[in-house]
């Protein structure tokens, strides 16, 4: 197969943790062309699809050799892995990977579904699996909830990586001044969720291949933090998947495989669904090295089932 990867500049992805590079290396090692570029290098003259893009070796990391124009309809599969922010850049690259999945070719994940699946919002499908979550701007509506729920985190809809994400109690001093200012005086909404304590145990993060839950690891909070995420320094450890995580992965294959959402992160915390991540989800790194296992490999050995 011929695999292009749509990704940020080769120089800000470090081989060691990036789950991109895992994956083009394990494209590598099935045999396949691998090519990567940017978003800003996607091109549609009418209806035809092309990218300026380079062939890589990206087993050992990384030699890249001279940009060439193509034709997209010479690729096999396209996968779309730059990191957020969804910005209008972002949104504009989707559109042209619609231009190329109009051509037949495979794009991963759909551009549609990345357009849509607000990661923070996209769960909501699921709200049976969460714990009580409201989304509003109102800082009287997200004032209330604080005060019901007793203990709330407050979440960026548009944030990644764990930034912006806030803990806050209903006594604390200066609420709602607190909550003017995450929602820029209402103008913006937010998540807000019931904190989960037992979070100082851990968060999963569990990595599903075409609705099929592949790996997993947990993710502890550094001392001193709520926040679990890898990039706010939480502890990657290894796991496994209890009876109410498998059921969760059951609930939501359905809905992924038919939205085309072959490679999903989502995150647990106490047995509740917290986040539905599509757009670049993270973990293979951590998965292969703590939990001994090919996973690069096995998603790419998934990939070929479904061209």
């Amino acid at each position: 197969m011929r695999q292009l990867f749509v990704l940020d500049p080769l120089k800000q992805i470090n081989p060691e943790k990036d789950s991109s590079a895992a994956l083009m290396q394990a494209a590598q090692r099935a045999g396949d062309e691998v090519w990567v570029c940017c978003p800003a290098d996607l091109i549609a003259r009418g209806d035809e699809p092309l990218a300026m893009a380079l062939p890589v070796t990206a087993e050992p990391w990384i030699t890249a050799g001279a940009c060439e124009r193509l034709r997209l309809s010479g690729f096999d599969v396209i996968w779309m892995r730059k990191d957020p922010p969804v910005d209008e850049a972002y949104l504009y690259a989707t559109h042209l990977l619609e231009v190329a999945e109009r051509a037949g070719i495979h794009v991963l994940n759909r551009p549609s579904a990345l357009r849509s699946w607000n990661e923070k919002l996209g769960a909501l499908r699921f709200c049976r699996w969460m714990a009580p979550t409201l989304v509003a701007g109102r800082v009287h509506e997200l004032a209330e909830f604080t005060h019901e729920q007793k203990e709330v985190v407050l979440k960026p809809l548009g944030g990644r990586a764990g930034l912006g994400v806030i803990r806050v109690a209903a006594d604390a001093p200066g609420l709602n001044a607190l909550l003017e200012l995450v929602t820029e005086q209402g103008r913006l909404p937010v998540m807000a969720q019931r904190f989960l304590p037992a979070v100082s145990a851990g968060d999963k993060r569990i990595l599903i291949v075409n609705g099929e839950p592949l790996g997993a690891i947990n993710r502890r909070p550094s001392d001193g933090e709520f926040r679990s995420n890898l990039a706010v320094g939480g502890q990657a450890e290894a796991t496994d998947l209890s009876e109410r995580e498998r059921l969760i992965c059951e609930a939501l294959a359905p809905t992924l495989r038919a939205e085309g959402l072959f490679f999903v992160g989502i995150d647990v915390i106490d047995g509740m669904l917290s986040e539905i991540n599509v757009t670049s989800p993270t973990g293979i790194r951590e998965v292969e090295r703590l939990m001994q296992q090919p996973l690069a490999d096995q998603v790419i050995e998934r990939l070929r089932l479904l061209i």
